[in-house]
């Protein structure tokens, strides 16, 4: 609760703004935009702010490096109007989703483990293992336009039934658009896994996606770090709000 604002624990929005690297305006501005709670008002008309406003302060920058800007603000504005079991449930989302991520690497490395050298490029008959666009993209979970895009980038070759017409993905194929599918839920873009495709295919193993793979894992580490630091504040600011 906001204290008298007279009283000694009156603080002004340049005392919340030092030491993060805001502006006045910025301290403002997540107020207005209830990151922050209402802060009272002196006789003069000035802004009153308290330690509790610098603990909701320090809460919202500390959320930001794992949950982003506006999962960070939402919980913050959940949690200042009294929906605290909505702010925890913005938090487990996004705890969620780590979870998926390390989970979808995981999946990568797995398969690239069991990448073998391209098959001659000449056209093969259709085989048992062989399967269409359709069932493909529904094992997937995306659609054929996905599977024809990703063919034009270079990064699947599916080849053509001689009597039919239809695209045909054998298991090299099949394997690819696997790798692709993978590493566009861990955020590479299709100019970026189009050489990554190519070296695995010329080196027939994992080893040309190992730098990239550290650096996705890194990156996941670091936000794991992130959002234990973020609940740390969070909980502190909960915490101050309740004593």
């Amino acid at each position: 609760m906001v204290r008298n604002p007279q009283s000694r624990e009156h603080l002004r929005p340049v005392d919340l703004a030092r030491g993060h690297g805001l502006s006045t305006q910025a301290v403002r501005n997540y107020e207005e935009a209830g990151i922050l709670p209402p802060a009272e008002r002196t006789p003069s008309g000035y802004r009153a702010y308290t330690p509790l406003h610098a603990e909701a302060l320090r809460a919202f920058l500390a959320l930001v490096p794992g949950h982003g800007h506006q999962t960070a603000a939402s919980v913050l504005r959940a949690v200042n109007r009294g929906a605290e079991d909505e702010a925890l449930r913005l938090v487990d989302e996004t705890h969620a989703q780590l979870l998926e991520d390390r989970r979808t690497l995981q999946a990568v490395e797995d398969a690239l483990r069991d990448l073998d050298r391209d098959p001659a490029s000449a056209p093969e008959p259709a085989a048992p293992g062989d399967t269409f666009i359709g069932p493909l993209a529904g094992r997937l979970g995306i659609r054929p336009a996905t599977l024809r895009k990703w063919e034009r980038a270079g990064l699947v070759h599916p080849h053509r039934d001689p009597h039919t017409g239809y695209r045909v993905y054998g298991s090299a194929a099949v394997r690819d658009a696997r790798l692709t599918h993978q590493l566009r839920r861990g955020g590479y873009l299709l100019d970026q896994i189009a050489p990554l495709i190519t070296q695995v295919r010329s080196a027939g193993g994992l080893a040309p996606l190992e730098s990239a793979l550290r650096d996705w894992r890194a990156r996941l580490s670091t936000r794991g770090r992130a959002l234990l630091t973020g609940a740390a504040a969070l909980e502190a600011y909960l915490n101050r709000r309740s004593s």
